[in-house]
């Protein structure tokens, strides 16, 4: 894959994980890159090759359910606590001691939770996009049923049919070419509440099964982001593998919020949060607030960017991400 170090394998917590290093072993604390959803460790293949070169350790592994990693049948094995026992067990056969953890979209969600479930392992979080918050008052899915009603895209993910999967595996190209574009032009629409991360507007249409089923990238004005050659990555991988792992981390959100009750949501190391102006589903001012759980925290604000910020500002990404962490650890 272009300007992607060898693929490698390790066994951790019951599963062969897929993963990709660069950079100087000897550098520390590494920096580990968590994908979203629908994404790949592919999607920071621009951080890899310049955090690499400005001497930083990276390491960037297909979660579990996506690419070149196990995708477990059971829905609970993709419950937060299997996510982040995944990362440790890398850390683990890596011999390293502590990470940064990096997390974009449902990454950024797993990397929050890590200091917070195994603190002894994690130096510092950095988020992109996605905020860190405290437990929901009540269920997600419910809060997001009553927010946005049955169609939006989270809640749809519940179907225990399995319909959102077959949608977006039946018409995989026009996936990746709806969803990997710069966002259109809109007002800017202030977050009601965040429920889940998500702090879109009401007014937002996300039934995202609904769009891909009838999508025409012919009518769509909107600026691509990846190369045809780049996005073929990504169609081939989820051509292969299909997006019920990556939905599985959805239709868990349930358990992870009934079985967090009690646990201490304060992120207790210097963290980073990466804001996109333009992302509309996790707009910056859904990490108003964070500081409240979060003593040790920097913001940064990437103008001009949608949802895919590692993609659509590669070079801004990165050079935060290295003065950051020279900065902040060395």
């Amino acid at each position: 894959m272009m300007e992607m170090p060898p693929l490698q394998f390790v066994q951790t917590n019951g599963i062969r994980m897929g993963f990709y290093e660069a950079g100087p072993k000897t550098d520390k604390p590494p920096m580990v890159l968590c994908h979203g959803w629908p994404e790949l460790a592919f999607s920071w293949r621009h951080q890899i090759k310049a955090l690499s070169e400005a001497g930083i350790r990276v390491i960037a592994p297909d979660q579990r359910g996506y690419g070149a990693t196990d995708r477990p049948e059971p829905v609970e094995a993709y419950d937060i606590e299997h996510l982040t026992a995944d990362l440790v067990g890398l850390l683990d056969h890596l011999q390293i001691d502590k990470a940064i953890f990096v997390g974009h979209d449902w990454g950024g969600f797993v990397v929050w939770q890590m200091p917070l479930r195994h603190p002894d392992r994690v130096a510092g979080v950095v988020g992109i996009n996605t905020p860190h918050t405290n437990r929901a008052w009540a269920d997600p899915i419910e809060l997001l049923r009553k927010r946005f009603g049955d169609k939006m895209y989270i809640v749809q993910f519940q179907d225990p049919a399995h319909e959102p999967d077959r949608i977006f595996g039946s018409r995989v190209e026009e996936t990746f070419d709806a969803f990997m574009r710069k966002p259109a032009r809109r007002p800017d629409a202030a977050a009601e509440e965040v429920v889940a991360g998500v702090g879109a507007s009401p007014r937002l249409n996300l039934a995202f099964p609904q769009m891909i089923a009838n999508y025409d990238a012919k009518h769509d004005p909107r600026t691509p982001i990846l190369s045809p050659e780049e996005k073929q990555v990504f169609v081939d991988a989820f051509t292969k593998t299909g997006f019920t792992g990556g939905i599985n981390w959805y239709r868990n959100m349930s358990r992870n919020w009934q079985r967090s009750e009690g646990l201490d949501h304060t992120v207790r190391v210097p963290s980073l949060m990466i804001m996109a102006e333009n992302d509309a589903v996790l707009p910056p001012s859904s990490a108003d607030g964070m500081d409240k759980l979060i003593p040790d925290l920097e913001k940064y604000l990437v103008r001009d960017s949608g949802h895919w910020t590692q993609q659509e500002k590669p070079e801004e990404v990165s050079a935060k991400l290295i003065e950051w962490r020279r900065r902040r650890f060395g």
